[in-house]
């Protein structure tokens, strides 16, 4: 599959994670340096919002956009899930005053490779929106196809409301 980086087609690394597929196995690594697994992410519902750099103007806004969603869904987790290093995201946490996200850092590309958002050319993660249930299988999935753009956040809350009624 191909996405767009200001209009240029990249190719990810395979066909992205799609709807009534299981979460791959992967690793991450939390705010602590600590490893969180697939199996970690399980029990509950879960909306995944992965970015390619924090640092960067789109992903910045789509973060704290979901940051500010957290509250509105009590029985749900929300994760960041980008390829910048532990301490970036720790720092641009403290410097955004973003505190309920959960920030993952793919540094290692494990989550990348796994789901098939990894663009080699890159060195990133493309930009992506996928919702699983408690047993850990996606029931929503969104690839950005213009990676300079944010996701359709109407669309990725209509489909979470939906799932947790």
């Amino acid at each position: 599959m191909n996405v767009l980086i200001n209009g240029e087609e990249t190719a990810l690394v395979g066909e992205p994670l799609a709807v009534g597929e299981a979460l791959p196995h992967f690793k991450l690594e939390d705010k602590n340096g600590e490893k969180v697994k697939t199996v970690d992410l399980l029990g509950q519902v879960t909306l995944i919002s992965v970015v390619p750099d924090l640092n960067t103007g789109t992903c910045s806004l789509q973060t704290r956009h979901f940051n500010q969603t957290v509250d509105q869904f009590k029985n749900v987790e929300f994760i960041t899930i980008s390829t910048n290093s532990v301490a970036e995201q720790r720092d641009w946490c403290a410097a955004e005053g973003v505190k309920n996200m959960r920030m993952l850092s793919d540094e290692q590309e494990s989550f990348g490779y796994a789901t098939k958002l990894y663009l080699p050319a890159n060195a990133w993660d493309t930009r992506a929106v996928y919702i699983i249930d408690a047993q850990g299988i996606v029931r929503y999935a969104q690839i950005v196809s213009e990676v300079s753009q944010e996701p359709d956040y109407d669309n990725v809350l209509a489909a979470l409301s939906e799932l947790t009624k």
